[in-house]
């Protein structure tokens, strides 16, 4: 609600104002508060538990996190219109949480059941809804104005938020605590680049992010119109001939007549050693 109450201020004097992050002081705080929360707190629990939790573990409890999520991306594949997708992502969830344990295990990987990424943000984005401004949201991350509606769906389309429901916030609170160690593991390596090779990682982050909504509402296949409104569209190595006006054919010929008695004329001179 804050930052869309800042859309509505005066931004005429502004010119410096990036019209894809026009809440950039406002995102860079939310940012900055998000990363010294994550090194004082999440770091250290995830160096420890990525070094001490055998990998075969870690990956059971990445396969569970998943599949008590998927039923958003079975919901999203139907909005979507992708109807056999949507079918085979909800088998993929019966299997995995039946003869995979509660998605401890990924058996329908192994029968041959692929893995889908969706969420109500893309389901947007493929009806039409433009991306808006981009938005950093303390804690959970980069989004944008069309893709921070996803959170909520994601919520409630969530297995533990029913399970927490019945059982109570003394099996909820762990899970969740355990799924966001989960989720920071997970992009252990990604933030390890960011802070090794970005210049500015708050830039670093907001790019590969909306880069990557864009590959996955296209579902990696963006339209090819990325670069219609570049500055240059003209090549500015190309250039075309002028038309050659009545008479300058004449005055050509002349000119280059007279550069080459020039051209004798010295020759003579130097001969002659003056």
């Amino acid at each position: 609600m804050l930052l869309q109450g800042c859309a509505s201020w005066s931004k005429k004097d502004d010119v410096d104002i990036d019209p894809v992050d026009p809440h950039e002081d406002i995102n860079r705080v939310s940012y900055d508060f998000t990363d010294k929360v994550d090194r004082v707190l999440f770091e250290p629990v995830v160096d420890a538990y990525v070094q001490y939790v055998p990998n075969a573990a870690q990956r059971s409890v990445g396969n569970f996190y998943d599949n008590v999520s998927y039923p958003n991306v079975v919901l999203n594949a139907f909005l979507q219109g992708k109807i056999k997708q949507g079918f085979a992502d909800g088998l993929r969830f019966v299997i995995n949480s039946t003869v995979g344990l509660f998605g401890l295990f990924d058996m329908a990987t192994h029968m041959g059941l692929e893995k889908h990424d969706e969420d109500f943000g893309q389901t947007l984005g493929v009806w039409g809804f433009e991306s808006g401004s981009y938005l950093f949201i303390p804690i959970l991350g980069p989004s944008s104005e069309r893709d921070v509606a996803s959170v909520p769906v994601s919520m409630f389309t969530n297995v533990l938020f029913y399970v927490g429901a019945v059982a109570g916030a003394g099996v909820f609170a762990p899970l969740t605590v355990l799924g966001a160690i989960d989720k920071r593991a997970r992009l252990a390596g990604p933030m390890r680049i960011r802070d090794q090779a970005a210049l500015d990682p708050y830039l670093f982050v907001r790019e590969a992010s909306l880069q990557q909504r864009e590959f996955l509402v296209y579902d990696g296949d963006p339209p090819l119109n990325l670069y219609d409104d570049e500055p240059f569209q003209d090549n500015p190595f190309d250039v075309k001939p002028k038309r050659p006006v009545s008479g300058s054919e004449s005055s050509e010929n002349d000119h280059s007549e007279e550069a080459v008695q020039q051209k004798n004329q010295g020759k003579d001179l130097s001969e002659q050693g003056i």
